[in-house]
């Protein structure tokens, strides 16, 4: 009971005693130094659009360069319908035609991802979650097993008729959307989907099964959300009672892990790797 009340005292601030700082300086200084101790075992990185802004992949909704903002021709009723189930089952043309604009294989990873492989090789990443459908994850080389694709993926896609759900891999549906073909079942001739999620789907179950390992994470951004939509930041455990211990790097993303792995003595280039 004592071991248990000393644990939860210590870094969850519960039982009296103030927590223990995790870092020991609220700078991308006192980060390094954190990540090169023997006390840093797991890093949990979340991530989103703007760690692929930098590799030509628009953002959704940044006013003029966002995704959102450039559908004028493909004649949608709102820009939002052409990523809806139903929209998508009546009318699946203006998807696949963007989707031969955006499709994975054309974009090279960004220096955050190649950080985050960085995190990996040296045995400091448990997980990465991702918003990005376009893959870049994988090609910058992290483990599926590692790798949680909240919004799901262009790597795999399957038949939307119930009662089939044949799959098919990313070769074959590269081929039929660079044809112009709306992609077809060869089982039943049903429409065929990319694995990413539209709205009106569920996220996918790996998302959920895995989301309680990093509540506490979640917490701590929730608590202090920031507006900046490419901003890096590093969340330490906390009590209740103590103050945030996030550190914010109020630039561009590849900037602010450049910055952190110079710290580090690291190398953030494929070649490197």
């Amino acid at each position: 009971v004592e071991l248990l009340r000393t644990l939860l005292s210590r870094t969850l601030g519960l039982g009296g005693d103030k927590a223990e700082p995790v870092l020991d300086e609220l700078s991308l200084q006192g980060v390094s130094r954190f990540l090169k101790s023997d006390r840093c075992k797991n890093v949990v990185c979340m991530v989103g659009a703007g760690i692929s802004t930098s590799a030509g992949i628009p953002d959704f909704r940044s006013p003029g360069t966002g995704l959102y903002s450039n559908l004028q021709s493909y004649d949608l009723p709102y820009p939002e319908a052409i990523f809806e189930i139903g929209f998508f089952k009546k009318h699946p043309e203006p998807f696949f035609a963007l989707a031969r604009e955006l499709y994975p294989g054309q974009f090279k990873p960004t220096v955050c991802h190649y950080f985050m492989r960085l995190l990996q090789d040296k045995g400091l990443l448990l997980r990465c979650y991702t918003q990005n459908i376009d893959t870049l994850e994988r090609v910058a080389g992290l483990d599926p097993e590692l790798l949680v694709e909240a919004h799901g993926t262009f790597f795999t896609s399957h038949c939307l008729r119930p009662s089939c759900r044949q799959r098919y891999g990313l070769a074959w549906m590269r081929e039929r959307i660079f044809s112009s073909l709306v992609p077809k079942c060869e089982k039943c001739q049903g429409l065929v989907k990319p694995d990413i999620v539209f709205f009106g789907e569920n996220l996918p179950s790996r998302f959920f099964a895995l989301l309680e390992s990093v509540s506490g994470v979640w917490d701590v951004l929730n608590a202090h959300p920031h507006p900046q939509p490419e901003l890096g930041r590093v969340g330490g455990l906390r009590g209740p009672e103590e103050p945030p211990q996030d550190v914010a790097w109020l630039g561009d993303c590849d900037s602010g892990c450049l910055a952190l792995a110079e710290l580090l003595g690291w190398k953030v280039h494929p070649q490197h790797l």
